[in-house]
């Protein structure tokens, strides 16, 4: 016997097809609504929710209209907005390995990546020691008692005969050519430096001709294409080094990358300081020269992990290869840039 309560009730109905997809297409429009009403992104066309777009990962901001609003917008990205360079830098200068550490640990986003810190470093500094006061340089080509050839350059000192040598009274230019040339012959080269010694013959009065300002330039060119043999070359020394702990041929690669950028970045700080303060910067100078071979120390234990004995053991053999590799690879730039002048 039914009550009246229970006639009263409204009889259930079950859901249907339609009534359970109205919520999901209700979100579905609310959710276009929302993307058209998103800004766009002027890089790629997306719509982008916050600040930065996900799918090119553009910055959103207003275009320049003014002078005012540029300055605002590059002051932000200087200061605080790429903080990543400032960052970089500090641990660069302070930190040995601390960086090839982080990168090989995965721990990536809050630094520059290393090939382009390398990259940016490397370019201010050959274009400081392009664009720096120079005294003229003589490039000096010996041969030992052992039979081994050797260039480098050295400031012009004396009656050194060099391309930088003044005329003679009455001596003509093309006299000059033919007496300097014929006076800078390199004598008892080994017979595999046949061709650099042509090269380096025939080049020699276009060198003459504009007192070296050509070679020079061909040099500082070529040195920094040299590095990128001269990096991969030091790396597989420092394979073999680690054959042992069975590091990857690229750990070794990004630890000189960094190394090397620490090098750039404090000869770019003490360069100026030493032309500034004369004998103050002469001892920071000095202090940067002792703080490199500890700096490698040092990096070499953060990353590799290995006790002090056994970092020094590894570093003396690496830093006589260096000197060694260094002389070849300056010799080799030096005859290469004559020969294609």
């Amino acid at each position: 016997m039914s009550t009246p309560a229970a006639a009263a009730a409204p009889p259930e109905v079950a859901p249907t097809a339609a009534t359970a997809a109205a919520p999901a297409t209700l979100t579905a429009a609310a959710a276009v609504v929302a993307d058209r009403a998103a800004p766009r992104c002027d890089n790629c066309g997306a719509s982008i929710p916050g600040r930065y777009c996900g799918n090119c990962g553009q910055r959103l901001e207003p275009p320049v209209h003014s002078l005012g609003h540029f300055l605002t917008v590059a002051m932000e990205d200087v200061t605080h907005a790429d903080s990543r360079l400032w960052r970089t830098l500090w641990a660069l200068l302070t930190r040995p390995g601390y960086l090839t550490r982080e990168f090989l640990s995965g721990r990536r986003a809050r630094y520059l990546p290393p090939v382009r810190l390398y990259l940016v470093l490397s370019v201010v500094f050959f274009l400081w020691a392009a664009a720096g006061s120079r005294e003229p340089k003589v490039v000096l080509i010996t041969t030992g008692d052992s039979g081994a050839t050797t260039a480098r350059m050295a400031p012009l000192a004396g009656e050194t005969i060099s391309v930088f040598s003044p005329a003679l009274p009455g001596e003509t230019p093309e006299q000059r050519t033919a007496r300097l040339c014929s006076q800078m012959v390199i004598e008892g080269a080994p017979s595999w430096m046949g061709p650099f010694v042509r090269g380096w013959h025939s080049a020699c009065p276009r060198m003459v001709a504009d007192n070296g300002r050509a070679f020079e330039e061909t040099y500082l060119h070529n040195v920094p294409r040299a590095m990128f043999v001269f990096l991969p070359l030091l790396a597989a020394a420092m394979a073999l080094l680690y054959w042992r702990r069975r590091h990857y041929y690229v750990e070794h690669l990004l630890l000189l990358v960094h190394n090397h950028a620490f090098i750039f970045l404090a000869v770019l700080l003490v360069w100026p300081l030493t032309a500034l303060l004369g004998t103050v910067g002469s001892l920071m100078r000095a202090a940067v020269v002792l703080y490199v071979p500890w700096y490698t120390y040092r990096s070499m234990r953060v990353v590799y992990g290995q006790g002090r004995a056994l970092t020094v053991a590894k570093l003396v053999p690496l830093a006589v290869f260096y000197l060694l590799s260094s002389v070849m690879m300056m010799t080799l730039t030096i005859v290469y840039s004559a020969m294609t002048l």
